[in-house]
């Protein structure tokens, strides 16, 4: 690939990959949190929770974008007090990149996840719990295993989400090379040169190739896990 790709390119599919993974890691243990708190729980406020979580799909990313940037920039409500007490920036950076497609994919992952475990027959814990089990522990032996397709399924979705978003993170964190230019960004600004249309061309193809491979080894696994359920 590094033959094909120059480095400006590679820079940008190196990027995206590393903002992806980081979006994905860091929101997964609350995206598994919130969805169970949808499907299992039942609390004031539950509406409006589901409300906000959901609010990045219907929004215009560039609306969300901006909010990230008055919340989170150096002059933000948040962004202001990380920066001066724990010397944490967002703004600008490639962090600021994961922050913004970790809440992009937050709500396709908690709404696989929440289907997963709503999918689960609530008799199944509740008979764990009239034994003495603790509730953490029921959720881990129980809950867990049958959910994992759809925490791998909402997983890969946000991944790829992540991996695509655009509006959010160029109006977050702009457009800088080598530091939040991420593939979408790359293409966008390829295509903005005269004789850019081939890189774009072949940042296209990565991109493709990437998503669909997610895919592939997503089905894959829920499958393999499917099988390794069905076995017990």
């Amino acid at each position: 690939m590094n033959d094909w790709l120059s480095p400006d390119e590679w820079q940008a599919v190196a990027l995206s990959l590393r903002v992806s993974a980081v979006a994905v890691l860091a929101s997964l243990p609350f995206a598994l949190l919130v969805a169970h708190a949808l499907a299992r729980w039942r609390f004031p406020g539950r509406g409006l929770l589901n409300v906000l979580v959901h609010l990045p799909l219907v929004l215009p990313p560039v609306v969300t974008g901006y909010l990230l940037l008055l919340t989170f920039g150096r002059r933000g409500l948040v962004g202001q007090f990380l920066d001066q007490q724990l010397g944490m920036v967002f703004a600008f950076r490639w962090t600021g990149a994961a922050l913004a497609a970790a809440i992009m994919g937050f709500p396709l992952m908690v709404r696989a996840i929440r289907l997963a475990i709503e999918a689960v027959d609530p008799r199944l814990e509740q008979a764990a719990s009239t034994l003495g089990a603790h509730r953490i522990w029921v959720f881990a032996t129980i809950t867990l295993p049958l959910i994992l397709p759809g925490i791998l399924a909402g997983t890969v979705l946000g991944f790829a989400k992540a991996f695509g978003e655009f509006g959010a993170t160029i109006t977050f964190v702009s457009n800088i090379p080598g530091q939040t230019q991420t593939l979408p960004l790359a293409i966008y600004t390829f295509l903005q040169v005269p004789g850019g249309e081939a890189s774009a061309l072949r940042l296209v193809l990565v991109a493709v190739a990437i998503a669909t491979g997610a895919l592939l080894l997503s089905e894959w696994l829920a499958r393999a896990v499917a099988r390794r359920i069905g076995g017990r």
